[in-house]
């Protein structure tokens, strides 16, 4: 059960079926992960200690030769699309992104990235996949594996020891409510650890979700956030994933910039009739 849902904005958006398996290394994996990177990096430019908090952390990495993936072929038009093209502005991810077979999901992403100064923890709620990240971290001291609700988390692990946070939300989209649960809990976290920085994911199917919650996220009082948002076709049929985007509460010096320039890069790739992508402003500091 998650945590929050009574002091709920009202619902936007519909429900997905997602289980990650079947989806990794595709269009959306491309487009948060390479925000993720650039983010991350910004971060440890300070030469603090940092905890990288991942709150749906899946599997952690993927086989993309696996049946599930084989079964959707969508790495076929996202990552493997993205190697073959490789835009010179994507270079430290795609450096990061691995062999051909095989797909970093953003734990496997933050672990690369990791100083022997940071940690890293990872929540994940479906227990098989939070039973295959504890075997997969089991013997990494700096990486700390939750089988909880990641919502819940926000609650429980911030303010961290370190001070200083960077935290990915990144839901499966599966409850109705998702959008209004999301904006919520950035309300919540950043009341806990004003000074942390938070980043979700959100699909984008239609524009009016997305509207809607960016409004929420006014009403809630969540300062400083930035909305990253690609759609690589018109988000004209609300029951296709046409893009996606990522909000960032306190973002890095210059990560704005950045965006724009990785966003740039992979609507070179990707972007088909009516895409469209932006960085834009969504609350003040």
């Amino acid at each position: 059960m998650r945590v929050w849902r009574k002091r709920r904005v009202r619902r936007m958006g519909g429900a997905m079926n997602y289980r990650h398996q079947f989806h990794a290394g595709n269009q959306a994996d491309c487009v948060k992960h390479a925000l993720f990177v650039a983010l991350l990096r910004g971060m440890q430019r300070k030469p603090k200690p940092l905890m990288v908090l991942d709150t749906h952390a899946g599997l952690g990495a993927y086989d993309l030769q696996s049946p599930a993936s084989q079964r959707t072929l969508e790495a076929q038009s996202g990552i493997v699309r993205l190697r073959a093209a490789a835009p010179p502005a994507l270079a430290d991810y795609l450096g990061l992104a691995g062999a051909a077979d095989a797909y970093p999901g953003s734990p496997a992403l933050a672990r690369a990235l990791l100083r022997a100064e940071d940690r890293l923890v990872l929540c994940e709620l479906h227990t098989e996949d939070g039973a295959a990240l504890r075997r997969r971290y089991r013997d990494d001291p700096s990486v700390h594996v939750h089988i909880r609700d990641g919502y819940a988390a926000l609650k429980a692990l911030l303010p961290p020891p370190e001070r200083r946070a960077l935290v990915l939300i990144d839901p499966p989209f599966e409850q109705q409510d998702e959008f209004s649960t999301l904006a919520t809990g950035l309300a919540l976290a950043q009341a806990r650890f004003r000074a942390g920085v938070y980043t979700a994911w959100y699909p984008l199917k239609s524009r009016a979700p997305v509207r809607d919650f960016h409004a929420a996220l006014q009403v809630l009082g969540v300062l400083d956030v930035i909305d990253c948002t690609f759609a690589w076709r018109a988000p004209l049929d609300a029951m296709r994933l046409n893009g996606c985007g990522l909000v960032v509460v306190n973002p890095p010096y210059q990560f704005a910039a950045e965006a724009e320039t990785i966003l740039a890069a992979l609507a070179s790739v990707f972007a088909e009739e009516g895409a469209f992508w932006s960085v834009t402003r969504v609350t003040d500091e």
